[in-house]
């Protein structure tokens, strides 16, 4: 597996490529912007761009969508929930962010348990709203990216659209924290973790 951490947009979103070795395909999670660093790699590397995830619709996750969707014509992913919100600049609050206005749609509206296959990984989405309505984490392996949903010792705001704090509070005491222990958790922004720390440490799901 390939794995890349890769600070994009002006509030250096944790965004991710993620590959499979064996055939050369990756996705790329939360490209926040600077989507030329992330065509760079991808070149670089000589990597197969499958997929764009976004593990929700806030401005700050979707900077980079247009310039890599009009360079490599790839599906966008989002989950349902979330799929007003990207078409609306005032919604996600790209207008407002100073990244510049950001809007487009969807080409695949993920669902709660589906599974993406990419080369031989299996993406498993796991729908944890309370950041937004549509908000995802992404498991891959023992990899567990989880967007604005859960951080190393705190959680994603609920005070911005689509949020809700008892949901997010739910979704991660009841999809996250059921996840084996050694499970790595990589968030939308700051440092990693792993659900076993999280259990012990974070003061929001004790």
């Amino acid at each position: 597996m390939l794995l890349e951490k890769i600070p994009a947009g002006v509030y250096g979103v944790n965004c991710y490529i993620l590959g499979d070795e064996k055939t050369n395909k990756a996705a790329v999670i939360d490209p926040g912007g600077d989507a030329d660093k992330i065509i760079n790699f991808l070149e670089e590397n000589e990597i197969e761009l499958q997929y764009i995830i976004l593990t929700h619709g806030h401005g700050d996750h979707i900077g980079g969508v247009n310039d890599l969707k009009n360079k490599y014509n790839v599906p966008v992913c989002l989950h349902e929930g979330d799929s007003i919100m990207i078409q609306d600049s005032n919604i996600n609050h790209s207008a407002a962010m100073g990244g510049g206005a950001h809007e487009f749609k969807a080409d695949q509206l993920l669902v709660d348990g589906e599974v993406l296959e990419l080369g031989e990984l299996k993406l498993e989405i796991i729908h944890t709203p309370g950041h937004t309505k549509g908000g995802i984490c992404v498991k891959v392996e023992n990899l567990l990216f989880t967007g604005d949903t859960l951080f190393a010792n705190s959680i994603g705001r609920t005070d911005l659209e689509g949020g809700d704090y008892e949901e997010i509070i739910k979704s991660i005491k009841n999809k996250l924290m059921i996840l084996d222990e050694d499970t790595t958790v990589l968030p939308g922004h700051g440092p990693a973790s792993r659900i076993g720390i999280e259990k012990l440490t974070n003061p929001y799901i004790k």
